[in-house]
């Protein structure tokens, strides 16, 4: 397995991560996660994805380092695994290679949000080392 980072523009940001991101994001259709990534890769946001050595990607992650009050942190949006492929190791390299590339930009630390109801989400991050250490709330705008 071999993790890539994948530069704004890449075709395999829509053509790899997009369906395994809108796995995670179902409101999200094509159209919509191509003008999302656009947006959001010009505010940081870069794609890391696992593939096989057939060329499948088997996993990706959307990250950004963000300056924060608390220091420079990796912030994950997205993780996720081909759920056909889940339980393989693929979430462990992809979280490993997170850890190199933040430690590699100066972050003190990763940090990631998860749907309450996730539970088998939470129960591989805390395997993998990471703590519940703030609640996140928000409220909607009604736009």
């Amino acid at each position: 397995m071999t993790l890539v980072r994948l530069a704004a523009g890449d075709a395999r940001v829509l053509a790899d991560v997009g369906p395994l991101i809108r796995v995670l994001r179902p409101a999200l259709d094509a159209e919509g996660f191509a003008r999302f990534a656009a947006e959001a890769q010009a505010q940081g946001l870069e794609f890391t994805a696992a593939y096989d050595a057939a060329g499948r990607c088997l996993g990706a992650a959307g990250h950004r380092v963000l300056a924060t009050s608390r220091g420079r942190v990796l912030f994950v949006d997205d993780l996720v695994t081909d759920a056909g492929r889940r339980s393989g190791g693929i979430g462990e390299r992809l979280l490993d290679g997170l850890k190199s590339l933040a430690r590699a930009r100066g972050c003190v630390r990763i940090e990631l949000d998860s749907g309450v109801t996730n539970q088998r989400a939470h129960r591989f991050y805390h395997r993998h080392g990471l703590t519940i250490s703030a609640l996140h709330f928000a409220v909607d705008t009604g736009r």
